[in-house]
């Protein structure tokens, strides 16, 4: 068989796609690289053991330096992969991932095999080696040779790249923090310290500029003045203006000198501000502000603990978020949960530019309480383009008539009416007597949502919100069901918030708003107690094998079909004074106990004593 075959058919398919077109943008090159880096990570790379490594194709682009396309070929479609990928020298994949190996030490790789000498035995196959990482993954976002913009675009895309990356953000959040505290700059002032220099860095004078001032006043002076002017530019409301500068003000007095300063604004454009940009839609200021503040006790006091970014994403499917979708937030924190909407509603709206700037400037709403939250939301809003104008600060119990209002280009007031609600509320403290109960906040959220029903609503509460059948929950729990529809309630991970410190076991709820619960309607009851996710030390909980897609998927499938799965799912008519959760109600057969069974059976003891704890108190 003649393997020139096999790579005459991918270098057509490469000249297709512009490859050898590209000279001032892409080099490709066979067998042997020009660059002195690849050269020398292919030197000890052959497939039999010692010498170079020659791939059939070494592609790269001279503006991205980091990505790297490599090609192993083979004619013989039977020798496309062995079970064990182990040989090397006689099966493309083998070959390929051997090379990928060794280029991964510098690069991110995109490896690639194929075999067969014609188009209807040719076979491709796709791997990702991400720079540093011990293995490559199978990649099936491409199922044939593409562009080089596009296997680029997709890389980026991936859920593979996103968890390098987040992991990468988590080690630099760790080292900021401790050099912060090293400085002086205290747990308060850190996140607003990090959000300012973002927002002036999008600010190009201030971006070429910083580094040229002489004295410490005249940076640090520079830098508020920056942080007003974006905010003058993202047109806020005269009303709101003075609270968001004066959250700022203490940079004029930081306790460091110009030095530290100019790097840790080259450090966050370096590692903060390029994260953003590859990663578009993520809480990454509502990150940093939890790694800030996790040791400190005031905001614990408060409440506040951040919404992981997946359940955001969660959150976004179960509502049945889409392009036209208004969603709003009555207490919404750093607006982790607007922005995973935001990220659903503009994919949905594809091309169309004018309907993004329209869910940016009118379909994404969102209240606030405490003044430095509410400050930092409208900075992550800013961070991801529009949104911030609609982002109130003030008691979402004491807005007039549950009435949002947004400008029209007359500057004419329009009254919104949203159709999605999302909220994770503040956590009651019990030692407060004056603290809302969570429900309090469901109910005012679903009060605002359109009157003319079906309305979705989506919350995550502490599990004592669905179990406890007596008293004040008990009450909030009839008045839901009076005015409105229980439809799901999924009982999530004990340890759903490890990262925010925090041990509160929760659940959550979907509503239909303004439906009265129908007598004799079932609610769906599912267990997702098992989110795939594991803690590792520094880096806390974590996807770290990549399986929460496939979980995702399952859960949302059970839930948009109401599947019935013994051990998973059920349906039940509940009233106020029952317990909202699945493990009121599933059964365990003891005569199949595993492993997973007796976690399972684990983890309802401590539900139980969770319960049991709430109805004393």
């Amino acid at each position: 068989m003649n393997e020139r075959k096999t790579e005459l058919l991918i270098e057509n398919r490469l000249r297709n796609c512009g490859y050898f077109d590209l000279h001032d943008e892409i080099v490709v090159e066979q067998q042997q690289s020009d660059s002195s880096l690849i050269k020398r990570l292919l030197k000890n790379a052959s497939k039999t053991g010692s010498g170079v490594g020659k791939p059939e194709f070494i592609i790269r682009s001279r503006e991205i330096s980091d990505f790297l396309i490599v090609v192993e070929c083979k004619a013989d479609p039977t020798k496309h992969e062995s079970s064990t990928r182990t040989k090397y020298r006689d099966f493309a994949v083998d070959g390929v991932l051997h090379y990928a190996a060794f280029l991964s030490r510098k690069f991110d790789v995109l490896a690639i095999a194929a075999s067969g000498e014609d188009e209807n035995s040719l076979r491709i196959s796709h791997f990702l080696h991400l720079k540093g990482a011990d293995r490559a993954h199978a990649w099936e976002a491409c199922q044939d040779i593409v562009t080089f913009h596009d296997y680029y675009e997709a890389f980026i895309a991936s859920d593979l790249k996103f968890r390098q990356d987040y992991r990468d953000l988590l080690k630099y959040s760790r080292g900021l923090n401790n050099s912060l505290k090293a400085n002086k700059i205290t747990e308060a002032q850190r996140g607003f310290l990090i959000s300012g220099i973002l927002i002036a860095l999008k600010n190009q004078a201030f971006r070429k500029s910083y580094n040229s001032h002489k004295t410490t006043n005249q940076l640090t002076s520079a830098l508020l003045e920056t942080i007003r002017a974006e905010f003058d530019y993202a047109d806020i409301p005269s009303e709101r203006l003075g609270l968001l500068v004066q959250s700022f003000a203490f940079v004029i007095t930081l306790p460091v000198d110009k030095e530290y300063i100019e790097e840790l604004i080259e450090g966050i454009d370096e590692n903060i501000n390029s994260f953003i940009k590859t990663h578009e839609y993520y809480d990454t200021i509502g990150q940093f502000y939890v790694e800030f503040l996790r040791y400190a006790n005031n905001d614990k006091g408060l409440g506040i603990v951040l919404t992981p970014h997946y359940i955001g994403e969660l959150f976004a499917i179960l509502a049945g978020i889409n392009r036209d979708s208004v969603v709003f937030d009555n207490c919404c924190g750093t607006a982790g949960l607007l922005i995973a909407a935001m990220k659903e509603m503009v994919k949905d709206a594809g091309a169309d530019s004018q309907k993004i700037k329209k869910i940016r400037s009118q379909q994404l709403f969102g209240i606030e309480f405490q003044p430095s939250i509410y400050a930092l939301a409208v900075c992550n809003m800013i961070l991801h383009d529009d949104g911030k104008a609609n982002i109130v600060h003030g008691d979402c119990f004491a807005v007039s008539d549950n009435r949002l209002v947004v400008k029209d280009a007359d500057g004419r007031d329009i009254e919104i009416k949203p159709t999605v609600g999302l909220l994770n509320p503040p956590y009651r403290n019990k030692k407060i007597k004056s603290d809302k109960e969570e429900l309090e906040f469901v109910l005012n959220n679903l009060e605002y949502l359109d009157p003319n029903g079906g309305g979705r609503c989506v919350a995550i509460l502490p599990i004592t919100c669905a179990t406890n059948p007596t008293g004040v929950i008990g009450e909030l729990k009839r008045r839901l069901l009076e005015k409105h529809t229980l439809e799901a309630v999924m009982s999530m991970p004990v340890e759903l918030f490890h990262n925010s410190k925090t041990t509160v076991v929760t659940c959550i709820m979907v509503l239909t708003a303004h439906r009265p619960h129908p007598a004799g309607k079932k609610t769906w009851f599912g267990y997702w107690r098992d989110d795939g996710l594991v803690k590792i030390r520094q880096l806390g909980r974590i996807d770290a094998d990549g399986s929460w897609a496939t979980t995702r998927d399952y859960w949302t499938k059970t839930f948009l079909n109401r599947e019935v799965i013994e051990g998973f799912s059920l349906m039940r008519e509940v009233g106020p004074h029952d317990e909202w959760c699945v493990e009121a109600y599933m059964n365990t057969d003891y005569s199949k106990l595993d492993s997973e069974s007796l976690s399972i059976m684990a983890q309802k003891f401590f539900i139980s004593h969770v319960m049991s704890e709430a109805k004393l108190s």
